[in-house]
């Protein structure tokens, strides 16, 4: 009996007929105690949590790998179910559809998931630096519900920036439930960003850039190879199921005239503009709609699906992520005039459904548009130039890369990205030539980011990650003084030190103490010496000598910043030579480098 007490769980089985407890009970009981023992196991090598993490990021991996699977196939038989297998859906069904399934969505945005609304990525961006990495699971439940509704009944959207918040939502519940430390589960949304975003994409290496480049914005090396592991493992869980093959098929690309270069620098120019019109539709349309009564959102998502489907009567093309139909243009199968026509109608019908509040993402709308309007220019070529070999496919996998790198602004991911995708690494200097113009195209017209500009629209102050990388960097250098009191010496006598120092008015001297370093002393305090007579004959035997930690001039002002403590200065060494004195760096002369580097009002901080 007493035994008995001692056993909740035995109390819980335990009844007249006890004996008789099915075995799938017994097994069910026994599976939950392993998994809990697995957790406590986990939690008792807390002390070794970088090890730990690590291990975590490899186990978000292989979940958001699978996670992502089962939300493409939710995503794809949610679309045979509503639209039907066919690449041109019924009318009525184009009309009735999207309108019906944004009704569905709408409410379930308004009443049960009211933090699925966007595309994924601000909203795990503001995890990490307002929320301490902390992304309810109900997030993850509600993105694949509704995202899986809205794209798979023919919403303009993408599945790739939801399944980036699907990851970066598991990794955060589990690192809650594994209880690690603050730092680690602000630091796990973004490896489980990157996993989902790799799976979604097939593509590990620009998953990892992305999240560097737009979501946590800095690294170190235990950061990058939780990421990298997350990411692989990931993809080696959704290539398992979905096969390994690129996303898109590409027929093999061959330069044939340097002049063809001419073209890829003009669909530069056109994907840069398409950028820049793009974002600011929705930098238009979006706060309007916001800004309409609260009564009014559970209508607009059906408002929208009625006029994409209404648009795809004409052109079915835009339905959902539109990858069939990217794929098909790189194999020529459209006229450039219709490409273009698509480039066009796909802005508009992508602009309609992100702005009104639907779920879903802007990788592939941004994915499709390139191609379309990279196959555009490629069919322009040939139409006038029809002795220049470069294919209509080589185009379209260019412009993706170009509208992705001028609207999403992330000009390192949108290069690997088509490398990826394509699995073609020959055509790596038109890509970078035609994002390049793109990306400083879209940054002269469009001085706000996308993502940046969306974050203030929802009302948050998130970090701008492209200003902090264009930010100059203030070195060292810039603040450095010349040291012009007299430079003391290990080998000096004291008595020879205050000699040296009578006639200056300084207050604090340093003194080079050879392969020691560099440490500081007072005239004052000198004088005690010697006049209290303390046996001390050399300055490199002063009892407690202040050492002080250096700066070289092409360092960082923050260094300095952070190494100056109490110090009044701090001495700045040559690189080569370790025993040049370059000048000093006092506070003051930090503060003064930081006030001139700022403007009007925000100067006014450091005076």
């Amino acid at each position: 009996m007493s035994e008995r007490t001692a056993t909740p769980e035995h109390d819980v089985l335990a009844g007249p007929n006890s004996s008789a407890v099915p075995n799938e009970v017994a097994a069910t009981t026994q599976s939950r105690s392993w998994i809990r023992r697995g957790l406590e196991l986990l939690r008792l090598v807390r002390m070794r949590e970088g090890q730990l993490f690590l291990v975590l990021a490899v186990l978000i991996g292989v979940f958001s790998g699978l996670l992502v699977v089962c939300f493409q196939i939710a995503i794809n038989t949610t679309r045979i179910w509503l639209l039907g297998s066919a690449l041109a859906p019924s009318p009525l069904r184009l009309i009735l559809v999207p309108a019906l399934a944004g009704l569905v969505v709408a409410f379930l945005v308004m009443r049960v998931f009211p933090d699925v609304r966007g595309s994924g990525v601000n909203q795990t961006k503001a995890a990490v630096y307002a929320s301490n990495g902390h992304i309810p699971f109900n997030t993850v439940v509600g993105k694949f519900i509704t995202c899986a509704l809205a794209i798979g009944s023919g919403q303009s959207l993408g599945p790739e920036d939801p399944s980036l918040q699907i990851g970066a939502g598991f990794a955060s519940w589990l690192g809650r439930r594994l209880r690690i430390s603050r730092d680690k589960v602000r630091l796990i949304a973004p490896v489980g960003a990157a996993a989902g975003l790799a799976a979604a994409f097939n593509a590990p290496i620009a998953s990892v850039l992305f999240v560097i480049e737009e979501v946590i914005g800095r690294w170190s090396a235990g950061v990058l190879g939780a990421i990298v592991l997350a990411a692989l493992s990931s993809v080696v869980v959704m290539r398992n199921f979905l096969g390994a093959e690129p996303l898109f098929r590409v027929t093999s690309y061959r330069l044939g005239h340097p002049s063809e270069l001419v073209a890829y620098a003009a669909l530069g120019v056109a994907g840069g503009f398409a950028a820049v019109i793009f974002t600011r539709l929705i930098s238009f349309v979006r706060p309007r709609l916001m800004r309409l009564p609260r009564r009014t959102h559970y209508f607009q998502p059906a408002i929208a699906g009625l006029a994409v489907g209404l648009i795809a009567l004409a052109f079915p093309q835009v339905l959902g992520a539109g990858y069939q139909t990217i794929d098909q243009a790189m194999h020529g199968q459209y006229t450039w005039q219709l490409l273009a026509l698509l480039a066009g109608v796909k802005i508009i019908a992508t602009v309609i459904s992100f702005s009104s509040g639907t779920p879903g993402g802007m990788f592939a709308p941004s994915l499709f548009i390139g191609a379309m309007l990279g196959g555009a220019v490629g069919g322009i070529e040939h139409h006038f130039f029809p002795g220049l070999t470069g294919s209509v496919g080589a185009y379209a996998l260019v412009g993706m890369g170009t509208v992705f790198a001028g609207f999403l602004r992330a000009p390192m991911t949108s290069v690997f990205m088509v490398l990826e995708l394509s699995g073609n690494y020959s055509i790596i200097v038109p890509v970078v030539i035609s994002n390049a113009i793109a990306y400083v195209i879209s940054r002269r017209y469009q001085k706000v980011p996308i993502f940046d500009m969306l974050s203030r629209q929802e009302g948050m102050d998130l970090p701008s990650l492209e200003a902090q990388r264009e930010e100059a960097t203030l070195r060292v250098e810039s603040a450095v003084r010349d040291y012009t009191a007299p430079l003391l010496h290990g080998v000096q006598s004291v008595a020879d030190a205050l000699r040296q120092l009578d006639a200056s008015a300084e207050q604090h001297f340093l003194i080079d103490q050879g392969s020691q370093g560099w440490s500081l002393i007072t005239k004052e305090r000198l004088q005690i010496l010697a006049r209290d007579g303390k046996g001390v004959t050399l300055l490199r035997d002063l009892p407690n000598a202040q050492r002080l930690p250096h700066v070289h001039p092409d360092q960082p002002l923050e260094v300095a910043l952070r190494r100056m403590g109490d110090h009044p200065l701090l001495p700045v060494i040559n690189r080569v030579h370790l025993d040049t004195l370059e000048g000093v760096v006092t506070l003051e002369d930090v503060l003064r480098v930081y006030r001139n580097s700022m403007g009007g009002r925000d100067a006014q901080i450091l005076k």
